[in-house]
């Protein structure tokens, strides 16, 4: 079997899927992605065609090898996003040439199931009450929402006390057995992080997610001696090698990859086995399509340390499409007491319908997320 041709699609609301085909007739397909670069992301991977077209599609550890070390520079978001959806596509075809899920392929599941979670609040943070309650009711056991809008590197206290008065009615209203993270999403720096992080400790927070940007990961060591809610970080780390120093630091709980940002089903595997060795768990990041979430249940199916899975049905950026809206049997995503089954099926496990990839197509989108100021003109971090 030899790699004929790769077709890239970029479809609303702010993703890009990835065809892999073949000479006989099997394609795969992957979800290479960095939200606001699509169509970079997309020039990334047909500028790797080069080394793809001919290649025998089975031979994914020298591919990927090849794609990373046979370029003088390397890493970084839309070089590794690239590799990612190359590389799920690579795994799909594979699966469905042998019959076979991903995860029997990478010597089989320790886990027919695992906890999801649900995005509420959006991102200038409003009714979370009322949106966790109705998670509750369709049957979601956990959820997750942004801390705060835009705060300067030192701000007032009234607005981390809003985000205290937030997270306190949610736990209020839910009890104690709900779970709950709290995303900092960066936009905090470390004065305030470390603040904030010590005045939720009191609502035993599932998680707090990104107290500080990835490039101030040397301000977790601070934070974590102010709180002893567990720490998770890792959505903007790419490679094994972004996470090697993170974790011998020992100033994380829980990583975070997304298998469409770091390297894809063999990278993040790679990361996975290599944090549950320093006892750390795993939730990978997944506010994206049908496809970036096979491939996350694939490792989640695999890595005895993957404890929840992000997922993105309803959540915010989804106008317009949904994460259901591209498979031609949306129920292989049933969510059930708070869990999603492992996809069976061969490859990925999920059918892609390419007819409304290609309609979708057609429209397209040109997603960026918005641009915030301070009071003072400033850029601020979104």
């Amino acid at each position: 079997m030899k790699i004929t041709s790769l077709e890239t699609f970029i479809v609303p609301p702010r993703w890009c899927f990835l065809k892999i085909a073949t000479d006989e007739g099997l394609v795969g397909w992957g979800e290479p992605i960095v939200e606001g670069q699509a169509a970079t992301v997309a020039a990334a991977v047909h500028d790797m065609s080069d080394y793809l077209i001919g290649r025998d599609p089975d031979t994914i550890e020298d591919i990927w090898q090849t794609l990373y070390r046979a370029r003088f520079y390397r890493g970084g978001p839309v070089s590794m996003s690239a590799i990612a959806g190359i590389d799920q596509a690579l795994w799909d075809l594979k699966g469905k040439r042998y019959g076979l899920p991903i995860y029997q392929l990478l010597g089989g599941a320790v886990r027919d199931r695992i906890q999801v979670y649900s995005w509420v609040g959006g991102d200038r943070v409003s009714d979370v009450v009322t949106a966790a309650q109705d998670r509750a009711t369709q049957g979601f056991s956990a959820v997750k929402m942004n801390a705060c809008e835009e705060l300067h590197y030192v701000d007032s206290y009234a607005k981390l006390e809003s985000v205290v008065e937030r997270v306190a009615s949610v736990r209020a209203a839910l009890g104690s057995g709900f779970g709950i993270g709290v995303d900092f999403h960066g936009r905090l720096h470390r004065a305030m992080a470390k603040v904030l992080a010590k005045e939720l400790e009191p609502y035993h927070l599932m998680f707090i997610e990104e107290p500080v940007l990835s490039e101030n990961n040397d301000a977790l060591r601070e934070i974590a001696a102010h709180t002893s809610t567990p720490i998770a970080t890792g959505e903007r780390m790419f490679s094994r090698w972004d996470f090697k120093q993170l974790l011998q630091q020992g100033v994380v709980d829980i990583i975070q990859p997304d298998v469409s940002h770091a390297g894809g089903i063999s990278e993040t595997h790679r990361i996975a086995t290599m944090a549950e060795a320093y006892d750390v768990a795993l939730a990978p990041h997944c506010p994206l399509g049908p496809i970036a979430l096979a491939a996350c249940l694939q490792i989640d199916a695999i890595s005895p340390n993957a404890f929840i899975q992000e997922q993105s049905l309803g959540i915010h950026y989804n106008v317009g499409n949904d994460l259901l809206d591209y498979l031609v049997d949306p129920t292989v995503f049933d969510y059930a007491a708070g869990y999603v089954t492992i996809p069976s099926g061969p490859g990925l496990g999920i059918q892609v319908d390419e007819e409304k990839v290609r309609e979708m197509a057609a429209i397209g989108h040109r997603w960026r997320n918005p641009i915030w100021r301070h009071a003072d003109g400033s850029i601020a971090e979104w």
